[in-house]
């Protein structure tokens, strides 16, 4: 399934060790013995292979597969083609990620420091790091153990990075503190000055930027993302936030734990996501304001004012779903009524 020349297979597992590792439970007739090789789309997948079912709009996909073992819930387990071995989930999709990544686990990089990297000697470097062609890392750095610092990627002065933390090809960080685990992909920026400035018609004053971006545990920043530091207070991303590519983040924003943004989404500064909010891509979040705990904005949404733990915002400027949608119909009758 996967491209062997850039993915590296492990396996064969028997489907009652995925059961256990996955938190799954056979299904009835399952053969606990049976082997599995790789893991696959229902559409392609064959003998030797693992799948998974999570959204119902793929049930003929699973009925027609000929996949050996899918993942799937109960309440789809009695639709399953004769002969398929069941894993037996009430979260199918977070299963299957747990077997995909046994199958396909995330290499540890191979120690060592390319002749052409540029490490101060006053950095300290842990166990196991690699540091890859080009690199450049500044005075007075700290990095944990089993980092791997990608090609022509920066790590400015006294910043410090955790254990087992990958840092992505031409990606700069500054003014920065990264926590343990942590995936910056390609062209990352972390640490700039924000984007902060007294308005004067004689000239505009620049005001300086005193704080740090602090990043969390466990944290996924994708491509060209870019995290301004603090003016004072810090910028600070919490545990398990997972970040999309091309984002923006203002400076002192505090997002919590496990919040999600996702691609071209805006943060304006001194704005607070809650835990495990989700900001959906194109979105346009104002400063200084409150998204609360769980809270979900809609693609493209533009949000100008506090928004309530729990709630499901969307349109520009946002308003809650129901309301958006009643918007949207009544819109619609008086289109109608203009055009009879």
């Amino acid at each position: 399934m996967a491209d062997p020349r850039f993915f590296t297979r492990e396996g064969p597992f028997r489907l009652k060790g995925l059961a256990n590792v996955i938190g799954a439970k056979l299904g009835v007739g399952s053969d606990p013995r049976l082997e599995l090789f790789d893991v696959g789309p229902l559409d392609v997948a064959d003998a030797g292979t693992l799948s998974f079912l999570d959204n119902p709009k793929y049930i003929p996909a699973f009925q027609a597969s000929t996949a050996a073992a899918c993942v799937v819930a109960e309440k789809f387990a009695g639709r399953a083609p004769e002969g398929m071995a069941l894993l037996v989930s009430e979260e199918p999709y977070k299963a299957y990620a747990r077997a995909a990544a046994l199958f396909y686990p995330t290499p540890a990089p191979e120690p060592g420091i390319s002749h052409v990297a540029n490490v101060a000697e006053s950095a300290i470097l842990g166990a196991g790091c690699r540091v890859e062609a080009g690199a450049v890392i500044g005075e007075n750095v700290v990095l944990g153990g089993g980092c791997h610092i990608g090609p022509n990627a920066v790590i400015g002065d006294a910043v410090t990075i955790g254990d087992a933390t990958a840092i992505g090809t031409n990606a700069t960080l500054s003014h920065c503190d990264v926590g343990a685990r942590v995936l910056l992909h390609p062209g990352v920026r972390i640490g700039q000055r924000g984007f902060g400035f007294a308005i004067d018609p004689r000239g505009h004053v620049k005001v300086p930027q005193l704080g740090r971006v602090i990043v969390g545990d466990d944290v996924e920043i994708g491509a060209n993302s870019t995290i301004d530091r603090g003016s004072g207070p810090d910028t600070v991303i919490g545990d398990g936030t997972m970040i999309d590519n091309l984002v923006q983040i203002g400076h002192n924003v505090q997002i919590g734990k496990g919040c999600i943004i996702i691609a071209q989404a805006g943060i304006a500064g001194s704005t607070v996501l809650e835990d495990f909010a989700v900001i959906a891509a194109q979105s346009g979040v104002s400063g200084h304001l409150c998204i609360g705990r769980g809270a979900q904005i809609g693609a493209r949404s533009g949000i100008m004012r506090d928004v309530e733990s729990g709630a499901r915002i969307l349109g520009s400027p946002g308003v809650p779903a129901r309301q958006f949608f009643r918007q949207l119909v009544a819109l619609e009758k008086l289109t109608k009524k203009e055009g009879a």
